[in-house]
């Protein structure tokens, strides 16, 4: 693997939807290029979940509990 999951599975769902939200909520309701730039984004919060890897967590060196990793819990 190339990266380290640095995101808890709790928080890779909660990414996931509120991604699938803001999405639709950019193209659906806005519309035009701000609604594409929104969808975009949104295309990167949802990529983030689905990896469980977030650049901006690993700048920070956000790390996971070594315990919930093994247990496959939060």
């Amino acid at each position: 693997m190339f990266y380290v999951k640095n995101v808890p599975n709790w928080e890779r769902a909660l990414r996931v939807v509120a991604g699938v939200i803001a999405a639709w909520a950019g193209i659906a309701l806005l519309g035009g290029l701000w609604g594409l730039a929104l969808a975009a984004s949104a295309a990167g919060i949802v990529a983030s979940g689905l990896f469980g890897f977030c650049p901006m967590c690993a700048l920070v060196s956000r790390r996971l509990d070594k315990a919930a990793k093994q247990s496959g819990g939060l």
